[in-house]
This record gives C-alpha cells, structure tokens and sequence, in this order.
C-alpha cells in the first residue's frame, strides 16, 4: 500500500463499492415498496369485493370466493370469530384470527318471504317496509399485514388488507383478504442475485482501470524520480529532468523542477566562484604580510610596519564582508528595528575623519525618514557607497536624503568617470572591480556594491546606479517607509 497506484486503486475501489452498494440498496429498497403496495392493491380490491357481497345481504354460503389460492380470504365477526373462510384455506397468520373453521351463526342477509298478493302501491309499500335496510362497506382506508396461508398444502407469504363490512342485520364484519408475495420475492431476490454476481466483477474492472490509469499517469513522475537520482548521484546540475508534452500537473512539476535546478546551479557556480574569488582576495595580503613578517625576522631594520598595518586591516574589512555575505546568503532576516535615515547618514558622514573630500550632507531640516530594518546593516551600506565615491571622486562626493513616493531615497554622488551603461549591473556582482578600480592600490575586493545591493534587497528596496549631474555615479538607495 506504499504505492500510489495502489492506494488509487483502493480508493476508487472503496468508492465506487460504496456508491454501487447504497445504490443497489436503493433499488431493492424500492422494488420492494413498489411490488408491496401493487400486493396491497390485489388485497385491497379482493377484500372489498367480499365486503361488498356481504353489505348486500348475501348470506355467507352464497359468497363467492375466486382464485383461492391467489386471494384466501378469511371473514372475523365483532367478536373475532370466524364465520367464513376460503374453501381450501388450512391455516393462516397476520389477521385477526388464526381459526380457519367458520362457527355456527346466522346466515347473513336472510330476509322474510315476500307476499304473493299484488295489490298494487299498497303492497309494494309494505314490501319495502319489511324488507331489512342495505348495508354498508367502510371507505376508511384498510390495514395491511404480513402472514402466511396454507391453501391446499400450499404455504406461502402473502399480504393481507382488511377491510370492515356492515350487514343489512347490523352485524360488523371484519374481511380479511391476501394477495401473494412470492413475486415480489422472486423479483427482489433476482434483482439481489445480479447484484451480488456483478458487484464483484465491477468492481474488479475499476480497481484494474485505476490503476492501468493511475500507472500511465504517473509514468513520468517515475522518469523525473530516476533522473532526479541520477543527478544527485553525479552531482551534475546541468542535467534536467524529461518534460512530457502534456499541459497536466506533471508537466508544471517537471517545469518548475528544471527551474528549481537552474537556481541550484547558479546558487552552486555562484558560491564556486565566490569560494575561488574569496581564495585569490585573501592569497595576496596574507602572503604580502607574511612576506613582511619574514624579513622583519631576518632583517628587523627592514620592518614596513605601516605596510604590515595596512595588509592586517585589509584582511580584517575583507574577512568582515565575507562574514556578511555568508550570513546574508544563509537568510539572515534584518532587524525590526526602525531607523531614522537623516540621522544615520549625519553620523556615518561625522565619523569619516579620513576621507580625502569632504562629503557634502544635503539632509532637510525637520524631515521624518524612517525605515524597517537593521541600523549597522545600512550603515554598511551607506558607508560602502560613499567609500566607492571617494575611490572615484575628482573633487566632490555629496549624499542627499529624500522621500520618495512611499518610501526614502538616499543618494550618493560623485563627479568622477562614472559608470558606463553596460556596466551599471554588472559592478554589484561579487568579487567584480572595472579596470580603472583595478589600478588602484586601494580599489578594494570587490564585495561594498554587492553587500549593498544584498541588504537592500533582504530590506525590501533597490539600489540601482545611474549619470549624476555632476557627471559621475549616483547611487540611489530606496527603501520603503513602516506601513
């Protein structure tokens, strides 16, 4: 049961087990209903026909009683007693008596003889006051019961309807009249016998159709299993997964897998590279510093310890902003904090004490720029930015504070070379420097635009680069304000 095609199977089994088995219930369940009220019906009509012979006077031995063993009839008095039954009647249950021998009673419908004289009205007046008065059958609708009657040796189901009768005599009488169930039986018993034979078989059928189905459906999902193996095996993330031609599920899945594997590859080259560049940056001060450190031993008049210094701080700002990236790329989430903007950038510019040009703060007084996040993480990136505008100032570096729509835009400008339009994303990947940056001795590894850019991002805004007026980079910095 650990395959789907299996627990599909037994589902749709289940399923189509329980809705065939409520339906077929249904079914008989009306059959049933439908073929008892027909007998009821054939009772009714039987009883009614005694009933009515009985209201007219008719004594009971002239009673006719048809198809006997069809419709047995049996006639109860007030008292329960039997005084007629069908001919061949030996037994019955479900009515008011069991007796099957009628008591001695008065014949009913006797009446006097009438006169011979015709006289005429006056006579005919007498015959009518002499003659008993008609009697009558109940309209009320009769009662039904289940029993058994044994007709001739005969013994079988039958429904019985009893309909009450008044005499002529006044005398109330009970008809009891049968129809036979064993129709009604038989087609109920058919109908649960096909049931019973096909029921298995159908379902069989579907619980194959499922999962011949469920196994084509699901066929690809085994090839992008097989392939997905391969690659973690190989270790290969330039390998992707088969796409079927179908527009199902399984297609979106496969689609969204190769999309998920070109992220992976790129995350994997990315960190290659990262790992690669990161080895290069730091090879070089660590084997200068050491290089220092070993001709200091063997000539200490030789010490360059200004140099030493300079190489010790580089590897210290390097090995920070590899930290950094390493825990912004394992997600690491700002802080809730808010943070003033106009406030924050007066006091990165105030503690620049060693720039070569002096920063230029255009921040408007009263102004209220506050943002969501973490205050030493945009302080880093407001202090990489203006060191890239030192690196390639001639001669002014300002940095503004603004609102912007529903944000606050900090700008960072200079009037140096600029950055070409080609370049403009390119300079805020990992580890890139352009050729101008490369030639200084301080052009840095490569990581301040790149840090930037990652931490406005993890801070739901965008640094983007563009011509300033003064005609070199402006950096903007947008972030959004607290909602």
């Amino acid at each position: 049961m650990r395959s789907v095609r299996a627990r599909a199977a037994l589902g749709a089994t289940l399923v189509v087990a329980v809705a065939l088995i409520g339906a077929g219930l249904a079914v008989l369940l009306v059959l049933r209903a439908n073929l008892i009220d027909q007998a009821d019906l054939q009772a009714e009509v039987a009883a009614r026909e005694v009933a009515g012979a009985l209201a007219t006077g008719t004594p009971y031995e002239d009673v006719e009683l048809d198809d006997d063993e069809d419709h047995p009839v049996q006639v109860t008095d007030e008292e329960d007693r039997v005084v007629l039954v069908s001919k061949d009647l030996r037994s019955v249950t479900g009515t008011g008596a069991t007796g099957v021998t009628p008591v001695p009673s008065a014949s009913a419908g006797a009446t006097p003889a009438p006169d011979d004289d015709d006289d005429g009205d006056d006579d005919d007046q007498d015959d009518d006051r002499s003659r008993p008065g008609r009697g009558e059958v109940s309209s009320d609708d009769p009662d039904f019961s289940d029993g058994t009657a044994t007709v001739d040796r005969t013994t079988a189901d039958y429904r019985f309807a009893a309909v009450e009768a008044t005499t002529p005599d006044g005398v109330t009488l009970t008809v009891y009249a049968g129809a036979p169930l064993a129709a009604e039986q038989e087609a109920v018993n058919t109908v649960r016998g096909a049931m019973l034979t096909g029921l298995p078989v159908l379902l069989v059928v579907v619980a194959g159709v499922t999962w011949l189905v469920t196994r084509r459906a699901l066929r690809p999902v085994e090839g992008i299993r097989q392939e997905m193996a391969a690659i973690t095996a190989s270790e290969d993330l330039a390998r992707r997964v088969p796409e079927p031609d179908s527009r199902d599920e399984i297609a979106a899945l496969a689609r969204t897998t190769n999309e998920t594997l070109t992220v992976l590859e790129a995350s994997v080259e990315r960190q290659r590279r990262f790992v690669a560049d990161a080895s290069h940056e730091l090879r070089s001060p660590i084997a200068s510093l050491r290089t220092q450190l070993e001709v200091a031993e063997a000539h200490p008049e030789l010490l360059d310890l200004p140099g030493a210094v300079a190489d010790t701080v580089r590897l210290q700002v390097l090995a920070a902003d590899l930290l950094l990236l390493a825990r912004l790329d394992a997600g690491e989430k700002p802080g809730g904090g808010t943070v003033e903007l106009g406030a924050l950038v007066r006091e990165e510019v105030s503690q620049r004490t060693g720039d070569r040009i002096a920063v230029a703060v255009e921040v408007p007084e009263g102004g209220a720029f506050e943002v969501n996040g973490s205050r030493g993480q945009l302080s880093r990136v407001i202090g990489n930015l203006l060191d890239n505008a030192q690196r390639h100032a001639e001669g002014s570096v300002a940095v503004s504070v603004a609102a912007d729509g529903r944000g606050v835009r900090v700008e960072v400008r200079d009037d140096g070379a600029g950055v070409p339009e080609e370049e403009r994303e390119r300079i805020f990947e990992r580890f890139v420097r352009l050729d101008d940056a490369r030639s200084r001795d301080d052009g840095g590894a490569g990581l301040g635009l790149a840090i930037a850019r990652d931490v406005a991002a993890r801070h739901g805004g965008t640094l983007t680069v563009h011509r300033a007026d003064e005609g070199g980079a402006a950096f903007r910095l947008w972030l959004p304000r607290p909602a």
